[in-house]
């Protein structure tokens, strides 16, 4: 483990290089996200034929949260592994020194899931302002988010280090991430989906992740459902990790 903090320190030093890019995205885009969906259309939600039972900028902000998650796990382990092994070469870099390929992989995952807490703890400090946290349980919705980030991060950067080239990566977000986006219960609930759809939702970890994030912010968690979604999602953590290696090793060591 001290060793894969070596590969984590390299990607935080790098890091502090240009963090200033990404600070005002990290503010701004929750504000306007919930400003613009919970405020604006949240009036035609709440006053609509089909209430959810809570405000809807309460309802939309959890899925928010994880769907954040989601999309900075991913983007952050689709270009990046495929440069640090293509392109720039830092991954070989790092085998030149003592450093193994599970501590390389290990070490970025753990830069992957800082840059989710990073995000995802100013988004839940902009849902307190929203007043979308009607629950202590909503302290457990910070770790819940980076769970759900390493559920994604660890499969896809598995995917990354096997693409031969970076245009797989659009077919990823076009047909992958984005249809999660909409589609798993972060702005409306799945039940209003036809049947097949329905069931293809409920076996996706972004589901997974807003339900459990849903119910961590409105105070509604039962021990039982809440270890479902995190036994789930570990268990996609999990396979990611051990493909990850797999694919890692497969293209750095020949």
């Amino acid at each position: 483990m001290t060793a894969a903090l070596r590969s984590y320190e390299h990607w935080v030093t790098s890091y502090r290089r240009v963090w200033r890019g990404s600070v005002v995205s990290s503010v701004l885009n929750p504000v306007l996200y919930l400003t613009a969906l919970g405020v604006g259309l949240g009036k035609l939600v709440n006053n609509g034929a089909h209430p959810l039972g809570v405000s809807y900028v309460s309802y939309v902000a959890p899925g928010l949260l994880a769907a954040v998650a989601m999309q900075i796990a991913s983007f952050e382990s689709t270009y990046p592994v495929m440069a640090a092994i293509r392109w720039t070469r830092t991954y070989h870099a790092m085998l030149a020194t003592p450093l193994r390929t599970r501590d390389i992989m290990v070490g970025h995952q753990l830069y992957f899931a800082s840059r989710v807490a990073a995000s995802t703890g100013v988004y839940l400090a902009v849902l307190a302002a929203f007043s979308a946290l009607h629950s202590s349980s909503a302290v457990f919705a910070w770790p819940a988010a980076v769970l759900i980030g390493v559920a994604f991060s660890a499969p896809i950067a598995a995917f990354a280090a096997w693409a031969p080239k970076d245009s797989y990566f659009a077919a990823l977000f076009r047909f992958g991430i984005v249809p999660l986006f909409l589609f798993s219960g972060t702005f409306f609930p799945i039940t209003r989906l036809p049947e097949g759809l329905r069931q293809l939702a409920y076996a996706t970890p972004l589901w997974h992740g807003v339900d459990l994030e849903r119910h961590l912010t409105l105070g509604t968690a039962t021990w039982g459902l809440s270890l479902l979604h995190v036994a789930y999602l570990l268990a996609f953590a999990a396979a990611g990790l051990v493909a990850a290696e797999r694919s890692y090793t497969r293209r750095l060591v020949r």
